[in-house]
């Protein structure tokens, strides 16, 4: 069976005009049996632009507390209408909890969520990895500030597993920058270690096989490291925008985890994990 813990659907502001039931349509088709929808809520950017008194940059986006009340009202009426062997889990993707920890804190408490991915985006004072001018940028320096507020995240109580740790890479990769992770090797321990301890996963995010990067985030390496400290709790997901990119990935990314040496990959009901063997 495969499973797919993290896509996005039109309640995120650059997912494509599709519904949740579309979604899991989809699903059952490509026989996704465990479908997790997790739009995006930027918790730096939850409110409308007025609320912030900044002028538009002509790429970010606001207001994505109403973004979340429709993901959750869409996917909470959707439970009761998903094809036959597809177990739809209400999710989101909630960015950058650090710079509004109260906020995030109240989103994650939300009663109808079933999985929260923490995610950093953007660092403070710093636009969206997205959007940064790499050649104006010490890649390694930010790559390093980047580890850093991302173990500040695995310190709160504010996700269940982290999402795409090395996500900077991604854009990295397209402007032609590639950083080793060799010299991260510590930071990223440290990162494991904190999740560990708190009872928490992270995920295995194949978009990287479908872009530039040609990798999962994090790689193989990474996911060594972190069953080689005690991890057991790892999700997967395609990071779809689309039907389009659903699942996409994901049979290859199962035998990543493999290879890393597990044996169980994770999904989530209401913040507690569920295991599925893997077979060999």
């Amino acid at each position: 069976m495969l499973i797919d813990c993290h896509n996005h659907t039109h309640n995120s502001p650059d997912g494509e005009n599709e519904s949740v039931l579309e979604r899991c349509a989809r699903a059952a088709e490509l026989g996704i049996g465990v479908l997790a929808v997790t739009d995006h809520c930027e918790v730096n950017r939850f409110f409308s632009l007025a609320h912030y008194g900044v002028e538009p940059n002509g790429y970010d986006t606001y207001d994505f507390g109403r973004d979340f009340e429709l993901s959750m009202q869409e996917n909470t009426a959707a439970k009761a209408h998903t094809p036959a062997g597809v177990k739809l889990l209400c999710g989101i993707e909630l960015g950058q909890a650090t710079h509004e920890l109260a906020l995030a804190e109240h989103v994650y408490a939300d009663v109808r969520l079933d999985f929260v991915i923490g995610s950093m985006h953007q660092l403070p004072g710093w636009d969206d990895f997205a959007f940064l001018d790499y050649s104006k940028v010490d890649a390694a320096a930010l790559f390093h500030e980047n580890l850093q507020e991302i173990a500040r995240l695995a310190n709160t109580d504010t996700y269940d597993v982290l999402g795409h740790i090395t996500y900077a890479l991604r854009y990295m990769a397209a402007a032609g920058v590639h950083l080793e992770l060799a010299p991260y090797r510590e930071e990223l321990a440290e990162i494991f270690r904190i999740v560990i301890a708190r009872g928490k996963g992270i995920e295995i995010n194949t978009s990287g096989l479908r872009q530039a990067y040609g990798d999962t985030f994090p790689n193989l390496e990474c996911l060594k490291l972190y069953r080689d400290l005690g991890g057991e709790i790892l999700t997967i997901g395609s990071d779809a925008h689309s039907n389009l990119d659903l699942g996409k990935g994901i049979a290859q990314g199962l035998d990543i985890a493999r290879a890393a040496g597990f044996t169980n990959i994770s999904y989530f009901e209401k913040h507690e994990p569920q295991f599925l063997k893997l077979a060999d």
